[in-house]
């Protein structure tokens, strides 16, 4: 029994494991901070709805979607539970809601500047270690998931973010409606995904965008090298 468990442990794929992990950990916090930029900004706009439903935290557990976790580690891109907001408490609605929406790509592309700055700062300080390897990994991933979620839900497709930006620019009678069947599209956005029609040309829209972005590390090598 002891041989057969220990030719279990000896062929079990530790990489794999490492890989599972290293997708998880950005994700979770990509999404984390994404919901809590949306309820903080609803938060000063005037709208308590998101702390009192105890979403104004950094615990993962409250805005995780499986579904969109799972897009988040497959495709690099995807969605979190979203965050109860009543525009209604806003002093001019249709644009507190889109400003909103707004502060979650806006601070997942902040995300994405921080980790690429980190990953130039320190490649030369951890490259040459395994586990520093891992680290620098860890960043890039980081960077890739976060602009892949800011893009994402810049599409105005509902429920996404850009969505709602542009539902702000029509008559307030649309607005209504559109908002009421918003609940709707996650299934238009899972049947866009898996088909392939969204999937495959929108993982190059985020590589053109990342490589755009990436001299970012670039800048921030040189700076700490010369």
């Amino acid at each position: 029994m002891n041989d057969t468990l220990r030719t279990i442990w000896n062929g079990f794929d530790f990489s794999y494991l490492l890989e599972i992990v290293l997708g998880i950990i950005p994700s979770l916090l990509c999404i984390t901070l994404h919901e809590l930029a949306h309820g903080y900004t609803a938060y000063r706009l005037g709208d308590d709805t998101a702390k009192r439903a105890g979403r104004l935290t950094l615990n993962p557990i409250k805005h995780l979607d499986p579904i969109g976790l799972l897009m988040m580690m497959v495709f690099h891109f995807g969605w979190a539970k979203p965050v109860p907001v009543n525009m209604r408490n806003f002093r001019h609605p249709k644009q507190g809601m889109a400003i909103t929406a707004l502060a979650g790509p806006a601070c997942n592309l902040l995300i994405t500047i921080v980790f690429l700055l980190l990953y130039g700062l320190l490649y030369s300080l951890l490259s040459d270690t395994k586990a520093g390897d891992t680290v620098l990994e860890l960043f890039m991933l980081t960077a890739y998931m976060s602009l892949g979620l800011c893009l994402f839900n810049l599409l105005p497709v509902p429920p996404l973010d850009g969505s709602k930006v542009l539902f702000s620019l029509l008559p307030d009678s649309a607005y209504v409606k559109l908002m009421q069947v918003e609940r709707y599209g996650s299934i238009l956005l899972l049947l866009l995904v898996w088909s392939g029609i969204l999937g495959k040309p929108f993982s190059r829209l985020i590589q053109a965008a990342f490589s755009h972005l990436f001299p970012i590390a670039e800048t921030a090598f040189h700076l700490v090298n010369g």
